[in-house]
């Protein structure tokens, strides 16, 4: 996994317990700002894919 992947999934995860944690206390301001984070961990993720499949074959070897 790149440094991309991690960061997208440790921001997605984060997301996810801002989330819940607004859902727990009725606080929607914090709960619309999980959804956010887990959107851009997301995006995040995704970047980290393009720029695998841009650098090779995901096995470590260079195309």
């Amino acid at each position: 996994m790149d440094d991309e992947r991690a960061k997208g999934t440790t921001s997605d995860v984060k997301g996810k317990i801002k989330e819940a944690g607004g859902g727990l206390t009725g606080n929607e301001e914090t709960k619309a700002k999980g959804q956010t984070q887990q959107t851009q961990g997301e995006a995040q993720k995704g970047l980290g894919d393009v720029k695998e499949k841009l650098s090779g074959d995901g096995s470590g070897n260079k195309r």
